[in-house]
């Protein structure tokens, strides 16, 4: 294997140590005890751990990113309180991979979860988060945690599959991919379930999911749990109530204002998680964190992910970076920015450490713990993170990444100096796409095959009317003297 000049290795080694020296402030490590790395003396010693899973966030669409037309003061609370990973990055550009990712800690091609199950009409019954995977609600309830998941789950539709089955002692959400936000019997064969049974749910989705949250946290406050809140929000159908609707009339596009009043009713719940915690005392020890489980899909429902180019479905870093906060009042110090590289596999490690549980030894785990890196721990958590999405594959070393796309052309990005991956410095820098490339491969050769096809390709979402919205737009076209137009053909829902 051809290895980095004495020039170019010299440049990363300085950049992963300035990198490293971002992470900390003056007495950075001073915060961090014992406990923080798992060294617990019971019940009263281990952190609660609250996992906030968005869904097709933009990148843009936070205040504390940048966003100036949607306040997000709660979800920036988040990232203000702790620690924002400015280099955060999700192990897949699409929704059920990335869970399967987060649920393991591993890489979700190492066990053939590579692509989204289809529409749950198609959908076959031994589609799922393969049974030989341990998820990170299996390990903290052995742990001794309560565990509760509340939202998306994405992970199969089987009864095998169903999350009650897969480590967690509660489930009220739906199990597929989307859902109405406004009609919970939309789709009989992907409903919204407390435990085992369909119920009817009369409140806006987003609302129902914090008001469930809101109430795991009153009922299990007394001793350690795991929630894992998966909203839905702000993947499509793109509906909104009024009351959120009148929050952003001075946006003019339709989308970007049913985007944002959904994105202000998600922010409102985070908001509703966190004042809970600090109702029942017990806000400084609980571990948050918030994170998006792939980049927007900007052409579908008006998210923007400034500064990066691409989008869901693609693996540019609007694909895959997305905003990754960690809050522990009682052990991490606030305001703190790293610029290290991460990604979701290293949620599991992490909570694992702060539990006290022990790191499993059935399955090689591919996050790591990041507390040590918060905590002074010279270098940086990885050395390399690889992305595989259909014929495309990437790889980021320091502030390198190497993107193979589908016609397995290879094209090499400056992605600290050049975020938007404008530049491509693949001629200037042969040596390092070589060792890329390299690497790349020996990783790739370590996957399984997929379990099922993939679709190729961007989905599109079938954009959803409001309340009332039809009747509205039959009458004016009467008025008008206009054609009723006639009916297109049934649009699946991308997932």
């Amino acid at each position: 294997m051809s290895e980095f000049s004495d020039r170019e290795s010299s440049r990363i080694d300085g950049l992963g140590r300035r990198e490293f020296l971002a992470c900390l402030g003056a007495g950075a490590a001073a915060w961090l005890t014992p406990r923080a790395f798992g060294e617990s003396a019971g019940d009263a010693a281990r952190p609660n751990i609250i996992v906030i899973l968005a869904d097709d966030l933009g990148y843009g669409d936070l205040g504390v990113t940048g966003c100036k037309d949607v306040p997000t003061p709660h979800i920036d609370a988040i990232a203000t309180g702790g620690v924002r990973f400015t280099h955060g990055y999700v192990s897949c550009p699409v929704c059920s991979p990335t869970r399967a990712g987060l649920m393991t800690g591993r890489y979700q091609q190492r066990f053939g979860h590579w692509y989204n199950p289809g529409p749950p009409v198609d959908e076959q019954p031994n589609i799922g988060l393969p049974l030989s995977e341990t998820t990170i609600a299996d390990r903290l309830k052995e742990a001794g945690y309560a565990t509760g998941l509340v939202g998306k789950w994405h992970l199969g539709l089987g009864p095998e599959f169903h999350p009650m089955k897969r480590g967690f002692d509660e489930f009220f959400g739906f199990p597929h991919g989307s859902h109405s936000y406004v009609d919970s019997r939309a789709d009989t064969k992907n409903p919204i379930m407390r435990g085992t049974e369909a119920v009817d749910e009369p409140a806006y989705l987003t609302e129902a999911f914090t008001r469930e949250a809101v109430d795991f946290i009153r009922r299990r406050a007394g001793a350690p749990f795991f929630l894992y809140l998966s909203y839905n929000a702000v993947h499509g159908p793109l509906q909104a109530p009024d009351a959120y609707l009148e929050r952003f009339k001075a946006i003019e596009d339709e989308t970007r204002r049913t985007y944002a009043a959904m994105l202000s009713a998600l922010d409102d719940g985070v908001g509703a998680v966190l004042a809970a915690l600090r109702e029942k005392g017990i806000e400084e020890d609980t571990l948050v964190f918030f994170l998006s489980d792939n980049g927007g899909p900007i052409a579908v429902n008006g998210s923007r992910n400034t500064p990066f180019s691409g989008a869901k479905g693609t693996l540019q870093e609007g694909g895959i970076r997305v905003p990754f906060f960690l809050r522990w009042p009682e052990r991490l110090p606030a305001g703190r920015t790293c610029d290290l590289p991460v990604i979701s596999l290293d949620i599991l490690p992490t909570c694992l450490a702060a539990a006290g549980g022990a790191l499993p030894s059935d399955a090689p785990l591919d996050g790591v713990n990041l507390l040590p890196y918060l905590a002074g721990n010279e270098g940086a958590p990885h050395d390399y993170l690889f992305w595989r999405y259909h014929d495309g594959a990437a790889v980021r070393h320091a502030q390198w990444k190497l993107v193979k796309t589908d016609d397995g052309a290879c094209k090499l990005y400056d992605v600290v100096a050049d975020p938007g991956e404008e530049t491509d410095v693949a001629a200037d820098h042969a040596e390092i796409v070589q060792v890329l490339r390299e690497r790349l491969a020996q990783w790739e050769a370590e996957l399984t095959s997929a379990l099922w096809p993939g679709r190729v390709g961007p989905a599109k979402e079938p954009k959803a009317r409001q309340p009332g919205e039809r009747a509205e737009r039959r009458k004016r076209r009467e008025e008008r003297g206009e054609a009723r137009p006639r009916r297109p053909g049934a649009r699946r829902q991308q997932t």
